[in-house]
């Protein structure tokens, strides 16, 4: 049976199996930023997806689908906000610049295969004129659930944290990266996975 025919057997919320269930480990971060995630239709029903688990921290926060069979979803960008886009394009500027600008800040993330989240920026109007960001450097990617093939490269989740800890302060980035490590290791407990392999 696929992992999608056991859909009876996860969590509706966290998408995890009903037996490892994340959702009470959950925080619930009030920021003045926004989250925007911009979701490729293939991510919304993976249980390894981190965008979603992102989300669920973050009550300021809206996912939309991206081309859905059944139609793209209304949304719009409130002019309250000033929208950034967080993909390292050849013309992103460093987060920081916006940090501490008149208007909070919506954090629109893609979300999907590295070549999804590219493509997003072209293909999607609302996107039209926003600028792009990069973020900090920092520790390499602790997620073991998807083989990561580009150098720097992170899980959404993981991403997000890192914006945030610019944005909201190291803080809420920790909260989020905890959140994203129970995630992960239960998933991996599920999997009959060692949670801490050993090391040659």
């Amino acid at each position: 049976m696929s992992r999608r025919g056991k859909d009876h057997l996860r969590c509706p919320r966290c998408r995890l199996h009903s037996v490892v269930c994340v959702c009470a480990l959950l925080p619930r971060l009030e920021t003045r930023t926004r989250l925007l995630l911009v979701m490729h239709r293939d991510e919304e029903r993976k249980p390894t997806n981190t965008g979603r688990l992102a989300a669920l921290c973050l009550p300021n926060s809206e996912i939309v689908i991206r081309g859905d069979e059944r139609g793209e979803v209304p949304w719009f960008l409130d002019a309250a906000y000033q929208p950034v886009l967080l993909f390292p394009d050849a013309d992103a500027v460093p987060l920081e610049q916006f940090r501490d600008g008149p208007r909070p800040i919506v954090l629109v993330v893609p979300d999907g295969t590295w070549r999804q989240a590219g493509k997003m920026r072209k293909r999607t109007p609302q996107l039209a004129g926003v600028p792009c960001v990069s973020l900090p450097v920092g520790a390499d990617t602790r997620y073991r659930l998807r083989a990561e093939r580009r150098s720097g490269g992170l899980a959404t989740a993981e991403a997000i944290a890192r914006a945030y800890t610019v944005l909201e302060g190291e803080a809420v980035g920790d909260e989020l990266l905890r959140a994203f490590d129970a995630m992960v290791e239960a998933t991996l407990r599920v999997r009959g996975v060692p949670l801490h392999p050993q090391k040659d």
